[in-house]
Parts: structure tokens; sequence; C-alpha cells
């Protein structure tokens, strides 16, 4: 929260505030900071409909504690609200910074590979700008005439705060959400193995579940891929059972799936400009394990999401 503050009073906009909504805090005040402790157990949605009630700007810039913008973010994302009424949102990409871990560099590399990332990389890494429909909040910004319309996010589900307000926005109120990849964050990755599959755990359980609930957004085909795969791997050796020409297509896939996702994870780890002898190593093992991993993961749990009624909106712990 202090680095992404830091970064926040460095922006070249030239009148902005800062609202900062932890659990808890006793710390010295920051500089243009409003700082607002919201208690324990407080979803990140409430905190944001907090922030947004005690915010006097026309537009509502929405960042994550672990993640901080380059200078130019408002201004860029002000001329973007500037050159058309009808655009309701701006967000950009959140990439991963250079000062992250070897592990955490792998989980970034993961999320923008064409395997997980698919055909929503331009999130990870900047791609060219287009109209988007759904957009995470760790750099997402709205006007607020807008949010207030819409009743802000009024929501407990974490993650997926997000994809109810970008309906809202879209579907209800008629408005555009532009992707530009000038608005860009820097956004710090969660470590592998385990923060970053539980990170794809929840994910792909609330997607599974809006599947059902926001099918605007959700019900589409990329976020079955995962799913299909995972009902391939358990389910396909029973082909064997069938004819042997069948099991062993199902091994060729295997295989072909397996060296696709090495190949990625050697083009993926040959990104990181800081790396020797060793980490190059340790990153094609981060990246390829991970890569198995996150789409085994992602499937499993999208399956359960699909299963259960309701999930309970409340906030999930962070690692």
């Amino acid at each position: 929260m202090e680095e992404s503050i830091r970064y926040c009073q460095k922006l070249d906009y030239p009148d902005y505030e800062i609202i900062s909504l932890p659990d808890e805090y006793d710390g010295p005040p920051w500089e243009k900071t409003q700082v607002i402790p919201t208690g324990k157990n407080t979803s990140p949605g409430y905190k944001r409909d907090l922030g947004a009630q005690h915010a006097t700007g026309e537009i509502l810039a929405f960042l994550d504690d672990d993640a901080f913008p380059v200078p130019s973010w408002l201004t860029k994302a002000a001329e973007v609200f500037l050159s058309d009424e009808s655009i309701g949102a701006v967000g950009g990409p959140a990439v991963t910074p250079d000062s992250d871990s070897l592990s955490q560099q792998a989980s970034g590399l993961i999320y923008s590979s064409a395997l997980v990332g698919g055909s929503y990389r331009f999130r990870y890494i900047p791609q060219e700008r287009r109209e988007v429909d759904d957009y995470p909040t760790c750099n997402l910004l709205v006007r607020k005439d807008v949010f207030d319309a819409v009743g802000g996010f009024d929501t407990g589900f974490w993650p997926g705060e997000d994809t109810k307000l970008c309906l809202e926005i879209t579907h209800r109120m008629n408005k555009k959400i532009i992707y530009d990849p000038e608005v860009l964050v820097y956004h710090h990755r969660r470590r592998m193995y385990k923060p970053h599959l539980r990170q794809l755990w929840n994910y792909g359980l609330h997607r599974g579940h809006f599947v059902k609930r926001f099918p605007e957004t959700s019900f589409r085909v990329s976020y079955f891929l995962p799913m299909v795969w995972v009902l391939g791997v358990l389910l396909g050796w029973l082909g064997f059972f069938i004819h042997p020409v069948i099991g062993y297509f199902y091994l060729g896939v295997i295989g072909f799936y397996l060296l696709v996702a090495l190949g990625t994870s050697i083009s993926a780890a040959n990104l990181v400009t800081k790396k020797d002898n060793i980490s190059i190593l340790k990153l094609y093992g981060y990246i390829f394990t991970g890569l198995v991993a996150s789409h085994l993961v992602y499937g499993l749990w999208f399956i359960k999401g699909l299963m259960v009624n309701k999930l309970p909106e409340e906030s999930i712990k962070r690692d």
C-alpha cells in the first residue's frame, strides 16, 4: 500500500485525491491521501463503494494495493474519457514489474501467455486499443455519475465484483468500456505455486458460477476450455477400453500439449532480461509446471462453480 501511494503522489495530473481503505492503519498521515480504515472481514467491493462515497472527483480510479501507476496514468485515461461522452469506464494493462521475484515473474508470464491468457492477454501486456465489456478493477476508471447510477459494486463477491459492475455499465447504462494500452499500471504477481494457484482456484470457482448468474459476459467458449481439457485428461484414458487407437490418440494429445507447454515456457522465460543460467532453468520449471497446474486447477474449480447454487458474497482472505 505504501508503495502504491508513493507512486500515486507522483502522478502528473493537476487535480486528484487519493483515498486508501486498509483494514487497519495507525501509521503517519500521507500527503494528498485520505485513509479510511474499514475493519477486518470487509470485501474489496465494500471498500471501493465506501471510498466512492468519500470521493469528490468526476472520475473514480480504482487501483489494487499491490499495484502502482505510471505517472501519466490519469492523464491518458482523461484523454480517453474526453474523446467520447458514451465512454463510461476505461481500463489498461496491469504489467508485472521487473522488481518482482523469479516466481512472481513466472506467474505474470503464465497469465500473459497464449495458453492461459488467450484472447485476454491484453490485460497483462500492452496491446491495441479496443472496446471491452468486462475488466478487472486493479486498473479501472469509471465516471462517478455512471458508478452512482448503477449502485456501485454493491456486492461482497471477490473476485468477481468487477464483472458485476462492468455488466451494469455496459448492459444497463449502455456505456462503453475502453481498454487503452497507455493507461498502464504495474501489478505485483502472486508467488508460485500455492498463492498463484489459489488465485486461479478463486477465478475458476467464481467464473463457473457467473456463467449461470451473469451469462451476458461469462458464458463464453474461452472460459470453458480449461474445463474441457480437465475432463479430457481425467476421462480420456477410458478410450483404451473402447479401442487401442483411441487410447493412443489420447496419449498423443497429452504429449502434444506438454510439448506446446514446454515451448511456451521457453519462449516466455526468454522475455525476462535479468537472469543467469540458474534462474533461467528455474523459470522454465516454474512456467512449465505452472501452466499445467493452472489449467487443471482452474478447470476443476470452474466445474465446481457450475455445480454450486450459491457462493457466499463475503470477503475472501488475501494471501
